[in-house]
């Protein structure tokens, strides 16, 4: 019987993490596809046969490489999303898929908020001009009365929302599936997303991709919000169009879009993303210490469940 397990997620490909002990204790074999970066197509058609069990990150999954998992019972994410898996075709062939739900919901939040102060505050231009020698000052704007609009209030949009709260804002929130109680505070109010980015000085994305694949955020919506606004996007590029977000930059209704997230990484240069009031961080999310401990234990504990009970 194979006893063989693929590791891909970045933060763990290297190996040595002591979240993959109860792996090794358990008598499995690690397998390792791509060190320290994100396994092409190539890599994981060559690691996949024998496999039972896929620790799996962000990589794309195509169908030919699901073809070639002759063996494989369990794909266990280190995160919530599965946009990235055919999702359809591993519940046809019976692999099971788990998500390790809200573990790093506290490293994407705290990002996310991050990545809003900076913009508000223009910290990065800020900086480089001192750089460069020159003392420019831009005016910015506080978080306490500024007006927020959280799209996804799953474990990391809730947690956003309180953090937006806690220090002074107006938060509506836009999710059709959460829970009615989600986020209970007298100065938050859950709206339709038309309602939510009207006249938004922030709006911090969250959601996942929606089923027919097309932007959550055009030149409609982009068009209502706040001369100025700043965007955060730390969930999925495709929510935001990018040309829409364009035209939004070049005449200041939007004046910073801040991305911790592309359509492929590393990205290919674009307008968008060379645009001076663009922010990038390379999808850092959940990319600390303590998310990546929490995700990794997650994600091993849900397959290793999967897999005694496959073996009983």
């Amino acid at each position: 019987m194979s006893n063989r397990i693929l590791i891909t997620p970045r933060s763990l490909s290297s190996g040595g993490h002591p979240g993959l002990m109860p792996l090794t204790e358990a008598g499995y074999e690690l397998v390792f596809a791509a060190v320290g970066s994100m396994p092409t197509e190539a890599d994981l058609l060559a690691a996949i046969p024998g496999c039972v069990g896929w620790l799996a990150g962000v990589e794309p999954v195509s169908t030919q490489v699901i073809a070639a998992a002759d063996k494989l019972r369990v794909i266990s994410r280190n995160g919530t999303g599965i946009d990235n898996l055919p999702v359809e075709i591993l519940a046809a062939k019976n692999i099971a898929v788990c998500r390790a739900e809200g573990t790093n919901a506290r490293g994407v939040a705290e990002l996310a908020l991050a990545l809003s102060l900076t913009a508000m505050r223009r910290i990065v231009p800020t900086h480089q001009a001192l750089v460069n020698g020159k003392w420019s000052r831009w005016i910015g704007r506080e978080m306490q009365g500024a007006r927020v609009a959280v799209i996804g209030l799953g474990a990391i949009g809730a947690q956003f929302a309180g953090f937006a709260l806690g220090l002074g804002a107006d938060v509506n929130g836009f999710d059709p599936f959460a829970a009615p109680d989600r986020v209970l505070h007298d100065r938050f109010a859950r709206t339709s997303l038309v309602d939510a980015i009207r006249d938004a000085n922030l709006v911090s994305l969250h959601a996942p991709l929606p089923v027919d694949g097309r932007p959550l955020l055009g030149s409609a919506l982009l068009a209502t919000l706040a001369p100025g606004a700043v965007v955060v996007n730390t969930a999925r590029a495709g929510l935001v169009d990018a040309d829409a977000m364009l035209a939004a930059l070049a005449s200041d209704q939007v004046g910073c879009y801040a991305t911790d997230v592309f359509e492929t990484e590393p990205p290919e240069p674009s307008p968008v993303l060379l645009h001076p009031h663009v922010l990038l961080t390379s999808h850092i999310g959940g990319y600390t210490v303590e998310s990546v401990d929490r995700t990794t234990r997650a994600a091993v504990e849900n397959m290793l469940e999967v897999l005694t009970r496959h073996a009983t």
